[in-house]
């Protein structure tokens, strides 16, 4: 997921203590009523309430008669982070890049600038080859449960798509994160030939949107028509 078996088994891990810690706010709110999600995400209602969320303090300091979930903690979690910038995001969605093997040269957007400039600055995929998404992101300050990335495909004004990425659970930490979705093939032939117009979301359980943008994506007969 993360591009490493390493990084893969120590999201799993982090979701695994997120539900164990939470478990017993999942039970008291079982006769809630369920919210379902905005209908521009799209999503499948999950059908339960999201347990109460917890910072990375209040999680280091359950369990202090617990020796061994202690240290499971400290080596899953890392230290208790210092201060942050109270004015810097949580989570920091910095770049996306399509990696195709075939590719000329890099196929990149920069999500930190100006987002209304990526619309006339097209992504080209040559049609037919196979390709994946790479999405870059930090989290600097509490764990995020749930990332996912969502997008909805146009064509002629027409909606033809609808992907939705589940990312998983991260905490803090100084290095970038990166998630890869899998392999998908661009679409093949002269009537599909064109480009598309994508509206992308960032968000997460607690249905915080940490960006979302408009991009396009261009199918040619070639890498350079």
């Amino acid at each position: 997921m993360l591009g490493s078996d390493a990084c893969e088994f120590g999201g799993q891990l982090l979701e695994l203590l997120r539900l164990a810690v939470c478990a017993r706010a999942i039970l008291a709110d079982k006769d809630g009523v369920t919210t379902p999600l905005e209908d521009e995400v799209d999503e499948v209602d999950l059908a339960y309430r999201a347990p109460e969320k917890k910072t990375l303090q209040e999680i280091h300091q359950l369990d202090q008669d617990d020796e061994s979930l202690i240290k499971y903690k400290r080596a899953l979690l890392g230290p208790i982070p210092v201060a942050a910038d109270p004015s810097v995001a949580n989570v920091t969605l910095t770049r996306m890049t399509l990696l195709c093997d075939q590719a000329p040269g890099p196929i990149t957007m920069d999500l930190t600038g100006d987002l209304e400039a990526l619309k006339s600055q097209p992504l080209v995929l040559k049609e037919g080859v196979e390709y994946r998404v790479k999405i870059s992101f930090k989290v600097t300050k509490e764990i995020v449960c749930g990332l996912k990335y969502v997008h909805h495909t146009y064509w002629r004004g027409l909606k033809v798509d609808r992907d939705v990425y589940m990312m998983g659970s991260y905490g803090p930490r100084a290095e970038e994160y990166e998630f890869l979705t899998p392999p998908d093939e661009a679409p093949r032939g002269v009537l599909v030939r064109g480009t598309y117009h994508i509206r992308a979301c960032f968000t997460d359980d607690d249905r915080t949107e940490h960006l979302s943008w408009e991009w396009h994506l261009r199918i040619q007969k070639d890498w350079e028509d």
